[in-house]
């Protein structure tokens, strides 16, 4: 018999800052339809937000009521509670004053069916890692230049052929 956990697939936080608190509405959509179409489940989610003076206030969304962000209590149900005082503390000393962050802590579900498949199977995760999108970009940027430097140089080979 198979528990919950075991069906559970591969968990992962990230923090994103809005500097200067500026939100413009478009993650909450994209966020709720990862949701809904089963490719990620809330586990929890803290909205963090530091004052100029370095002060901060970490709000669950259960207690905002309306806005922009009230939105997010139709996620409400999902949330696990996961996140500890000191997890948003250590966020919100990260924080550039006059900033908020939202603190997600996420399921890929997508992916539990294979995470369940390798834990019946014996096998265990030994690493994992994201590759930042800026250094996908700068490596095929370099990668780009280097075919580049190529091709000028063989058409400079070319035509010094040509001449001799």
């Amino acid at each position: 018999m198979t528990s919950p956990i075991d069906e559970l697939g591969p968990v992962d936080y990230l923090v994103v800052e809005f500097p200067g608190s500026n939100f413009n509405g478009e993650i909450l959509p994209e966020l709720a339809a990862l949701v809904d179409r089963g490719i990620v489940r809330v586990l929890d989610l803290v909205l963090i937000k530091k004052q100029e003076d370095g002060s901060f206030e970490g709000f669950e969304f259960d207690d905002i009521e309306s806005g922009s962000l009230g939105g997010l209590r139709e996620l409400e149900r999902e949330l696990a509670d996961l996140l500890s005082e000191e997890d948003v503390v250590a966020v919100a000393e990260a924080l550039d004053p006059g900033s908020t962050a939202a603190l997600l802590v996420y399921e890929n579900s997508w992916a539990a069916p294979f995470a369940s498949a390798v834990r019946r199977s014996g096998g265990q995760l030994i690493a994992n890692g994201r590759i930042p999108v800026q250094a996908l970009i700068g490596a095929l940027e370099l990668e780009i230049e280097a075919e580049i430097e190529e091709v000028v140089e063989e058409e400079e080979l070319a035509s010094l052929d040509k001449e001799v």
